[in-house]
């Protein structure tokens, strides 16, 4: 709230000094002093005592109200922002700040002109960026949700690194989606569209079992539905890496990857997933032609480079894995998988130069990664690529 004081200091029009006497004009300075150092106690007191001495002063009120404000006292706020606006209307900022002091009490309904007013007008960053969180709080306090995601998303635009609009802008964005779902059980309980929600909540939550069972609810109205069988191949590769039950579940999930590829023979996560479950089996070869299915449909598939590369290199072709491990890199530098696989077949064609540099990348990418987390993928995710199998040799 402190960087709300510069405008309101700065601003010296919106408070004229008072002329009733050298003691209102000290006591003003000290208020003045006091606020600008975050001494509130002290402003308190000295706009008080201005307010006493000149009653009908609307600067004073204006300043009590603002301190209020910067000490979280809303409902003191509140009443002296109003008696400044009524005996000076056109006091600037005084009628937003008091539509924020309405928002932290609750009262969000009289808070919105205000709050619209600061958050759609103000040229100022601080005031606007203020406006609309207060803005998003009370649109949603007054469930209005999807005004509350406009503003959310105008926030995000206008201020891409604030961690406070980031972290508010995530909750708002999380509830709005959570409300959508809710709408979605009440109006099609028994929906392909409802099913389908509840497993892909179930298998964000690590709830697998569960997960599936609501894609094969999903698949008993749509046999034909795109994308089911695929997320049910992934649910049971994740459920595998829970249980240890690798094997059965690879197995069971490459069913699944090969009914998806029926119903949508374009599905190149599918055939990727089908590419690596093979290639961790040891079927190089199928690997290979399931890698260069997901390649030739999504040239940009960059896991799938990898996957290609490494099943080259390991079928002792490491001069056609090279391109492939090269257009990875390309596509995602920071991929120390690229670079440890590369690395490999490089030294395989005995180029040590290139091998020593690919390496070199792989170790400070490796060093940089430590204790970092990997980054969330997008909502249909595959199994990713790593560096800890050496088998290019």
């Amino acid at each position: 709230m402190r960087r709300l004081l510069p405008l309101f200091l700065s601003a010296a029009g919106l408070l004229a000094q008072p002329a009733g006497g050298d003691v209102q004009r000290a006591e003003f300075e000290r208020g003045e002093r006091a606020l600008a150092e975050g001494r509130y106690a002290e402003a308190e007191a000295s706009y008080q005592r201005l307010a006493a001495l000149n009653p009908a002063l609307a600067e004073a009120h204006a300043r009590l109200g603002l301190v209020y404000f910067q000490e979280k006292k809303f409902a003191k706020a509140v009443p002296a922002l109003r008696r400044s606006l009524k005996l000076k209307p056109g006091l600037a900022n005084s009628d937003v700040l008091l539509a924020m002091s309405l928002s932290e009490l609750g009262q969000y309904e009289e808070a919105l002109a205000g709050l619209e007013k600061g958050f759609k007008r103000s040229s100022d960053p601080v005031l606007k960026r203020m406006s609309g969180l207060e803005l998003a709080r009370a649109y949603t306090g007054l469930r209005r949700d999807r005004d509350a995601v406009e503003v959310a998303l105008e926030l995000e635009r206008l201020y891409p690194k604030d961690p406070e609009v980031l972290y508010h802008a995530g909750k708002l964005f999380g509830n709005f989606a959570y409300l959508t779902m809710q709408r979605l059980g009440d109006v099609a309980p028994g929906s392909v569209w409802r099913h389908q929600a509840a497993g892909e909540a179930h298998q964000s939550q690590g709830d697998y079992d569960f997960a599936i069972l609501e894609y094969r609810e999903a698949l008993k109205l749509d046999p034909s539905r795109p994308g089911i069988h695929y997320r049910i191949g992934r649910s049971l590769l994740l459920r595998g890496t829970q249980t240890n039950a690798r094997a059965e579940d690879a197995e069971e999930a490459a069913k699944e990857f090969e009914l998806e590829l029926q119903i949508d023979p374009d599905n190149a996560n599918a055939a990727y997933e089908l590419g690596e479950i093979a290639r961790k089996a040891g079927q190089l070869e199928k690997a290979r032609q399931m890698f260069e299915g997901a390649v030739g449909r999504v040239p940009g598939f960059e896991e799938a480079q990898i996957g290609l590369g490494r099943s080259l290199a390991a079928l002792g072709k490491p001069d056609l894995a090279v391109p492939h491990l090269q257009q990875a890199v390309a596509l995602n530098p920071n991929n120390e998988a690229s670079y440890y696989h590369l690395a490999q077949a490089y030294g395989a064609l005995g180029k040590a130069a290139e091998r020593d540099e690919a390496l070199a990348r792989f170790q400070r990418l490796r060093q940089k990664k430590s204790g970092t987390p990997d980054p969330v993928r997008g909502p249909d995710p595959v199994t990713p690529q790593d560096a800890g199998e050496a088998d290019v040799r």
